[in-house]
């Protein structure tokens, strides 16, 4: 059953890889022609099931999915109603997810975040996806590595214990950027500083939005699951459910503390703002004596006032400086209390 290494990634089907997992659990790589067939013939033994993992954007994976596999038709419209939002529903006795997951070359944008489609079925598990994502291809290596998935929802599991694990680096990374930035806030460096914080801001409150629905969903499933999942798989589905709580809750705690640092920087440049403006309106004022003299000094009309006097020059500085000093002390002088 195994399948040449070269196909993978090149299949008609739009297949980018597949595994077909024993009774042990032990997953061997497959294609979509033995998967087929692995799937028609009737089970020898108990237990085990194929895990198909589809490129969307492929233009015949979503043809070659309706023609030859019995997937519900809740499924199929996930794939084209263009809702985004994470989800886990039951139909046709089998689970339909709609998982949000970052882009496997994340960069800390918000349009690094792209959407994993999944059936779980008692016998096969089918996820699609549009580009490479983190969570996936690292349930793919795990696979790979040898590590057993005893039955579908084990594979949803884990695909869920990455996703966290993902979301999990993602915070420490934005936590240990905010700190460079506080650091930087506090030695006086504000300059490209509130842009960065924006752009964080922003792939936080994407990410809480896409991700957040996820344990609701979870917990309506968990009181009235399908049959052929076992006790031991909705324990794990509900421990995976709490530390998704515990990753949404600290990325909500993240945001207020970039909310709390926009604030104080937005205080501080008011503050520049506001002593550079004191500073102009200061320089303006002392200025203003000695224009209004120097306009109407310099009016050709005649009865110009000291214009024969040998000290005329001399008494119009002192005029000036007087004047200047007088509005320098009623602009500088401190309010009372």
């Amino acid at each position: 059953m195994n399948h040449p290494a070269q196909n993978y990634g090149a299949d008609p089907s739009g297949l980018i890889y597949g595994f077909v997992f024993d009774a042990e659990g032990a997953g061997t790589p497959t294609g979509s022609d033995e998967a087929l067939q692995w799937l028609q013939s009737p089970p020898t033994v108990p237990g085990g099931f194929v895990w198909l993992h589809f490129n969307l954007s492929h233009t015949a994976s979503s043809k070659w999915l309706k023609d030859n596999l019995q997937l519900s038709d809740l499924f199929h419209e996930s794939l084209t109603d263009g809702s985004r939002s994470t989800r886990v529903e039951l139909d046709d006795d089998m689970l339909v997810a709609v998982v949000n997951d970052v882009s496997y070359d994340f960069a800390f944008e918000s349009s690094d975040i792209s959407t994993l489609w999944l059936s779980v079925g008692p016998r096969l598990v089918v996820s699609a996806r549009l580009q490479p994502l983190r969570s996936i291809d690292r349930l793919r290596d795990a696979v790979r590595r040898g590590e057993k998935v005893m039955t579908p929802v084990a594979l949803l599991v884990h695909l869920m214990h990455d996703q966290g694990d993902v979301l999990i680096n993602i915070v420490r990374n934005t936590t240990a950027r905010v700190d460079e930035i506080e650091d930087s806030l506090l030695a006086g460096r504000l300059e490209p500083k509130r842009a960065n914080l924006g752009a964080l801001r922003r792939l936080l409150v994407r990410l809480q939005r896409l991700l957040a629905p996820e344990p609701a969903a979870l917990f309506r499933l968990l009181r009235k699951p399908p049959e052929w999942i076992g006790e031991e798989d909705i324990g794990d589905l509900r421990q995976s459910t709490e530390e998704f709580n515990v990753a949404l809750s600290d990325m909500a705690a993240l945001q207020e503390r970039i909310k709390l640092l926009q604030e104080e920087i937005a205080g501080r440049v008011a503050e520049a703002n506001n002593r550079s403006l004191f500073v102009l309106t200061i320089v303006t004022v002392l200025a203003l004596p000695i224009n209004i003299i120097a306009g109407l000094l310099g009016m050709n009309v005649g009865g110009i006032p000291l214009a024969e006097h040998p000290h005329g020059f001399w008494w119009i500085v002192a005029l000036i400086v007087t004047f200047t000093a007088v509005a320098a002390f009623i602009a500088l002088r401190k309010p009372r209390d």
